[in-house]
Formats: C-alpha cells, structure tokens, sequence
C-alpha cells in the first residue's frame, strides 16, 4: 500500500516561512488532485490548497498572496511554499491526493507552530 510522507513542518516565529513536502513512499498512478488540509486543535480540517493535473490551482481565502501550491513532478511529489506566516496558521497540516478508480490517500500530518 502506498503512503503519503509529509516533511517540512516546524517551528517559526510570525512572518516567517516553511516549505512543506509530500512524497508517495512508492509508484502511483491516476492521480487528479493534490491537496493540503490543515487541522487545528479543537478545529474541524480544512483546505488549503489544491493543484489539479492541469495547473489549476485553488486556495482557501485565508492563505491566499501567502502560500503556493505546485506539484505533479516526475516524483508525483507536492509541496506547500507558506510565507509570512501567522499564529492562526498553527496546526496539523496534511497532504492528500486523489485518484481515479481509488479512494483518496492521506498522509499522516507534520506540526507547523507559528509562535514568538
């Protein structure tokens, strides 16, 4: 079975900057979607952002001039560039990609902590 691993997560001080990375941990075909959902304590999970195999890329209106979504690379890798970073962008944050024929594939989360 294949697994999403996430990197990239840590601690930052407000207006600072992290690049999160999601790799498959094998092969993996038909993917469509590429996503980042993060979850905050005590919150529901929510988007973030998502790339689709054409480009076309979304963001939620809270990250939106601050975080860049790119992906579907040779490596089928993702990764979330956030920038100017803010106490309210502290949670879990989780990749997720969807494909054709299959249920979604989740990874297992890395902590992003935005604190002085």
């Amino acid at each position: 079975q294949v697994q999403l691993v996430e990197s990239g997560g840590g601690l930052v001080q407000p207006g600072g900057s992290l690049r999160l990375s999601c790799a498959p941990s094998g092969r993996i075909f038909s993917i469509y979607l590429m996503s980042w959902y993060r979850q905050a304590p005590g919150k529901q999970r929510e988007l973030v952002a998502t790339i689709g195999n054409s480009g076309t890329t979304h963001y939620a209106d809270s990250v939106k001039g601050r975080f860049t979504i790119s992906g579907f690379n040779a490596k089928n890798e993702v990764y979330l560039r956030m920038n100017s970073l803010k106490p309210e962008d502290t949670a879990v944050y989780f990749c997720s990609y969807n494909r054709y024929g299959s249920a979604p594939l989740w990874g297992q989360g890395t902590q992003v902590t935005v604190s002085s």
